[in-house]
């Protein structure tokens, strides 16, 4: 009896740690309503993996993106530096893609093919996504990669454009290449959030010249270390505005500019799409005055996770 008893309480026990962990994963996905008109598509289109400088295999990512409820992601190994190459040895730069896409599967989750240019300033480190295939764009010439990801109808973005690595002084300027690059329409966005940095250069640069404004975690290692997950915190991403659900959607979406970047519980963009989140996120669910008096209470349900 003892042991019958020992057993159905160890079973409890595990049902409950189960039923725990399930409704975490629930807490931890990421919420955004739809706005009129489109879908909100929930984007991290700047990470890495083993197959260049990350510090994990592809399937990782493949499931800490699903962990976090996002729609799609892209795995943008540099092309150009392989510090793990002794170890991991590939000559094809869509290995880390076709690995992605393989653990996705049938699952919901949308891989989209992607590398990062990695070079000098300028013009820095870019990344050109939806592309064909990436071992063309191994090439000597900056321009030249640029205009071959362009061929295969990709969209390119300037990576941390503020990073002090590139830039000692933290503040994102803009180029005569990269005024050449957007003049013949080969740079299309820019990143105004990458990884824990915010920039405001990088913001006013998007608005002045009609770039797509993007936030990506560009991690290396694990989601919930970096950005702190299980205290509380989120990786920055890029919310698309789409009219459907798919690699399409999203980019028509990046194209067309209807994007919001997620940082630090904050939402940055352009007003024509920020307001409609704000306003599909957030319902008057009661309202009051308090006592016979002009003071107003008004009880308001938020259904994103942008406090």
């Amino acid at each position: 009896m003892r042991k019958l008893l020992l057993s159905i309480t160890l079973t409890l026990l595990a049902l409950t740690y189960i039923s725990a962990q399930n409704r975490q994963e629930r807490e931890r996905r990421i919420r955004f309503p739809n706005v009129p008109g489109y879908l909100t598509l929930k984007c991290d289109l700047h990470i890495h993996t083993v197959f260049s400088d990350g510090a994990v295999w592809p399937d990782i990512r493949v499931q800490e993106a699903q962990r976090d409820g996002l729609d799609a992601i892209s795995l943008t190994e540099h092309l150009e530096y392989q510090p793990h190459k002794d170890d991991i040895p590939h000559a094809d730069r869509n290995r880390s893609y076709e690995i992605a896409k393989k653990a996705a599967g049938d699952t919901a989750l949308m891989i989209i093919r992607g590398s990062e240019i990695t070079r000098d300033m300028p013009p820095g480190h870019n990344n050109a996504i939806f592309i064909e295939d990436a071992n063309p764009l191994l090439q000597d010439d900056a321009l030249d990669v640029f205009r071959e990801a362009k061929r295969q109808g990709g969209f390119s973005y300037w990576n941390h454009p503020n990073w002090t690595a590139q830039k000692p002084d933290g503040m994102a300027e803009l180029t005569d290449m990269h005024r050449q690059l957007i003049r013949e329409g080969l740079l299309q966005g820019i990143e105004v959030v990458n990884e824990l940095t915010y920039s405001d250069e990088a913001l006013q640069i998007a608005l002045d010249n009609n770039l797509t404004i993007l936030a990506t975690s560009d991690v290396h290692g694990l989601v919930d270390w970096l950005f702190e997950v299980p205290e509380g915190g989120h990786r920055p991403i890029t919310l698309v505005f789409a009219e459907e659900r798919s690699e399409a959607g999203i980019e028509a979406g990046l194209r067309a500019g209807r994007t919001v970047a997620w940082f630090n519980n904050t939402l940055i963009g352009k007003e024509e799409n920020v307001m409609p989140l704000i306003e599909a996120s957030l319902k008057v669910t009661e309202s009051s005055y308090l006592g016979d008096t002009d003071v107003l209470t008004v009880m308001i349900e938020n259904a994103s996770d942008a406090a």
